[in-house]
């Protein structure tokens, strides 16, 4: 039986044909030099992800976004959160209580600043993405805060047609 890609809707609009590394299927680690991910980066995410720089708070499209679907890293593609793990923090950034999986995220101590505080690279390329903090709901009390412009989503289209198609046998 042959498998079938999910349909799915892009909310993000960045253009990654650019980006020979981003991929959604793959899931090899990513290793460039600063000059390559210039040359292929928007400067937005360019500066976030590789020089683990942060977006003005409440500026990210995906903070109060409640549709249903996965995130994934903006630079390479790689599966990070599914949308019911997302939240209201209040925090100003998109705010997950778990990600995809135990490979999906990098956990390194931050003590830029003058805090104390654990932050979450991308599995697959190592791009910033923003900190983890124990502040979050149930069931597992974190609260992943992460710049949204690291972050790209496509809806999910395919599990919502399947059911509307087995419910009306």
């Amino acid at each position: 039986m042959a498998s079938h890609p999910e349909k799915i809707s892009i909310m993000d609009t960045t253009n990654h044909d650019n980006n020979p590394v981003y991929s959604r299927q793959d899931s090899t680690p990513v290793t460039l030099t600063d000059d390559q991910w210039k040359k292929i980066l928007p400067k937005d995410v360019y500066q976030v992800a590789r020089q683990k720089g942060t977006e003005r708070p409440w500026s990210s499209k995906y903070e109060t976004s409640h549709e249903i679907g996965t995130y994934y890293c903006a630079v390479c593609g790689n599966p990070l959160f599914r949308s019911d793990t997302k939240f209201e923090s209040g925090c100003g950034w998109p705010s997950f209580y778990e990600p995809i999986s135990k490979s999906s995220i990098i956990y390194s101590a931050d003590h830029t600043h003058g805090m104390e505080r654990t932050e979450v690279e991308c599995g697959r390329c190592k791009s910033h993405l923003g900190h983890v903090f124990n502040d979050g709901p149930a069931p597992t009390g974190l609260r992943y805060c992460i710049n949204g412009v690291v972050l790209d989503f496509a809806k999910a289209q395919d599990a919502e047609r399947k059911y509307n198609e087995e419910n009306k046998k």
